[in-house]
């Protein structure tokens, strides 16, 4: 089994695909890492070899900032936004979209599931009952 940077890369898939499993790299960088290596894309990852695995290990740790390293940089960014003020800051507070989409009618993966807000109308279900004597 191929490790990457820490990460168990699939068996089954050819390296240019399994590469997609480290966070930071996508298609465009899987391939760039395998040229600069001289690896052959269409290779599943059973079939490198220990110096391919190594090649590819050293090109991503020399070259690219992945997993731990990327998640902590992106995490940090926020932060500062969040200390500083700024708006976008505010909106990763208070979990809302930062960059300028509408909220009231979509949003909906980041704010989550539709919560009614306001009162019901008296005699509904859920409604507080009339008082007693009043008409």
């Amino acid at each position: 089994m191929a490790r990457v940077s820490g990460i168990d890369l699939p068996k089954h898939k050819r390296v240019d695909v399994a590469l997609r499993y480290l966070f930071g790299i996508g298609p465009a960088r899987s391939v760039q890492i395998l040229e600069v290596t001289g690896v052959q894309p269409a290779t599943r990852v059973k079939d490198l070899t220990e110096a391919e695995v190594s090649k590819i290990n050293t090109e991503i740790a020399k070259n690219f900032k992945v997993e731990g390293d990327l998640r902590r940089e992106i995490s940090a960014n926020v932060r500062r936004l969040i200390e500083i003020g700024a708006y976008r800051g505010s909106r990763h507070r208070r979990n809302l979209p930062a960059r300028g989409q509408r909220t009231k009618s979509n949003a909906r993966t980041r704010r989550g599931r539709r919560r009614t807000v306001g009162s019901a109308k008296p005699g509904t279900v859920g409604a507080p009952a009339a008082a007693p004597g009043k008409a």
